[in-house]
């Protein structure tokens, strides 16, 4: 018993529309034109799959491969590592220590940053104002940034991989970083080209570009 029986002329006629076929005629019309129209679909999928099969069997041999395994050993990715800074006993435990410190501290928020989009997408600053909530410590507001959050003096102004930040904006300025201790970090303002030649010479000299781009 064929499928298309227990089907309803309109959902008939909509299989022939997809199909490209003519919609006139009785319902044993339209069965017998739907089976056809199957049966030279599948006759035509099993020609292609083995005319596909004999082009593979006619064109790949076991030399061909090993070939592309041969290929395939040849393309190898390398992977570099960044540098790392030499740092002393006291700098390690001094960045471990502001590590520790930062996840307690709290986040300083802006006054009244949850009522001003605005004000939530910006950093901190300080209130002000003669009723300001948030400057009189008002219960349920956000803490101020205040002398006793401060980090650890002997990790301050550090990169948290442990390097000193230089601001480079040209290839040359990379020649008074020493890759020891510092790292550079490119302007916002230089442009593609020269970035790509401050990649390429901090490559050169072993230094660690902190904002590097990999698109270049």
């Amino acid at each position: 018993m064929s499928e298309y029986n227990d089907m309803t002329v309109a959902e008939l006629k909509e299989l022939l529309k997809e199909a490209g076929l003519p919609v006139s005629g009785k319902k044993a019309d339209l069965i017998t034109r739907l089976e056809e129209d199957s049966g030279d679909v599948v006759e035509e999928v099993a020609e292609v799959a083995t005319e596909s099969t004999d082009d593979v069997d006619d064109s790949m041999d076991d030399d061909d491969f090993d070939d592309m395994e041969d290929d395939w050993d040849d393309e190898e990715t390398i992977h570099v590592a960044r540098q790392k800074p030499e740092l002393s006993d006291a700098i390690k435990e001094a960045l471990a220590k502001r590590q520790a410190q930062g996840k307690k501290q709290p986040a300083f928020r802006r006054q009244e940053w949850y009522r001003y989009k605005r004000l939530a997408r910006t950093g901190w600053r300080k209130p002000k104002g003669m009723d300001s909530k948030q400057r009189k410590n008002k219960r349920w507001r956000t803490p101020m940034a205040r002398v006793g959050f401060g980090k650890v003096a002997e990790a301050r102004n550090l990169h948290p991989s442990g390097f000193s930040e230089v601001m480079v904006h040209r290839p040359d300025d990379l020649d008074i970083i020493d890759p020891k201790t510092e790292a550079a970090r490119i302007g916002k303002r230089v442009g593609n080209r020269k970035r790509a030649m401050i990649h390429e010479k901090a490559d050169e000299l072993g230094i660690r570009v902190l904002n590097r781009r990999r698109n270049i």
